[in-house]
């Protein structure tokens, strides 16, 4: 047990002057006898919840120098994140676990895909019959409590973004996450690949950018979180014009995301889609449970929370190289698009 801390001043977001006190990690309003006062006036405001990160994947591509990725991980502290998703990254991230200046981190591992189908030497590539093998094995891997599918992505033949899997090896797939301790979240822009992704039981949606008005219900039963990394859509435009010349049909798709994702997005809020953050233990939500995510974070009671969730920062705190709204990004993905690479978000 480390040393009780104690604070008082004006608790947001309610705006009442308590006292607090912290013990091993958690909060309570609990006196505790001997706790050292580290604060005894000011704002207290929760730590920031970024539910959308990728420590270890810059501009160029993946980062695997242990000062960069330091680096990665202290852009989210100065933005006052104080807890992270990592959300697939190609780099070991485990060392930074016991340094003082960066958030708790939570991994979902290498993204998943199938080969030629995501950015270069990123995801574990691999075919259909393997998914579900592969699955357990990234769970067992990473230790995080999380595995990252990729949902859709450029299919170059097509020239516009398809589904990667079939809904039946989607479903092996989320079976074989829960059965292994673990949670599953995928990434997706499209609207073809969104309806056998909720139908899959994801435990999250990552960007979620093709969320139609007849799936906002199916999404919000379905009990998956929705994450999605709004300021992403800045970079649409930019990518789409890349792309344009190559692969028209993808490039006015990117085009036309941005004006219907925000209005989809707060219809699933209103039709009650949790979203993050989730308790930081693994494992999949048990069946009736309210989480992932809520529609609003409980308030502390005498029995102790959690210090460290509280207002969600999906990929929206402060952009770093290891965030989607990053200007470098869209230089990165200009790059990529013009190659024929698709110039698709990695995220």
């Amino acid at each position: 047990m480390t040393a009780a801390l104690h604070v008082r001043g004006v608790l947001l977001p309610d705006e009442d002057e308590r006292d607090l006190w912290v013990v091993d990690g958690r909060l309570t309003f609990e006196p505790v006898a001997g706790a050292d006062t580290v604060a005894a006036g000011g704002w207290i405001v929760p730590g920031l919840v970024d539910a959308h990160c990728h420590i270890g994947l810059g501009p160029g591509g993946p980062v695997h120098a242990p000062d960069e990725l330091h680096a990665h991980a202290r852009a989210d502290t100065a933005a006052g994140a104080l807890l992270v998703r990592d959300a697939g990254s190609p780099a070991d991230t485990h060392f930074l676990d016991g340094e003082p200046d960066v958030p708790r981190i939570l991994r979902c591992g290498r993204h998943i895909a199938r080969p030629k189908r995501y950015s270069p030497h990123t995801a574990v590539e691999i075919d259909t019959h393997e998914l579900a093998a592969t699955v357990t094995a990234e769970a067992a891997r990473g230790g995080g409590g999380w595995v990252k599918l990729i949902g859709d992505w450029i299919d170059r033949a097509e020239g516009d973004l398809t589904p990667l899997w079939p809904a039946d090896a989607l479903r092996s797939a989320v079976a074989a996450a829960h059965a292994a301790g673990a949670r599953v979240a995928v990434h997706t822009f499209s609207e073809e690949a969104l309806p056998d992704l909720i139908d899959a039981r994801f435990d999250s949606i990552e960007h979620g950018t093709g969320l139609t008005e007849d799936l906002v219900a199916r999404l919000a039963a379905s009990g998956a979180a929705l994450v999605p990394t709004l300021v992403n859509l800045g970079n649409f435009p930019g990518i789409a014009e890349a792309a344009r010349a190559k692969f028209p049909v993808y490039a006015a798709r990117m085009t036309r995301l941005p004006g219907t994702a925000p209005a989809r997005v707060r219809a699933a809020y209103e039709a009650g889609a949790p979203r993050p953050p989730w308790p930081p233990g693994r494992g999949p939500p048990a069946a009736g449970s309210a989480t992932p995510g809520s529609r609003r974070a409980p308030r502390p009671t005498s029995s102790s929370t959690p210090a460290i969730p509280g207002p969600t920062s999906a990929c929206s705190a402060r952009p770093s190289a290891s965030c989607c709204g990053d200007g470098s990004w869209r230089e990165h993905h200009r790059r990529e698009a013009e190659s024929g690479g698709g110039g698709l978000v990695r995220c």
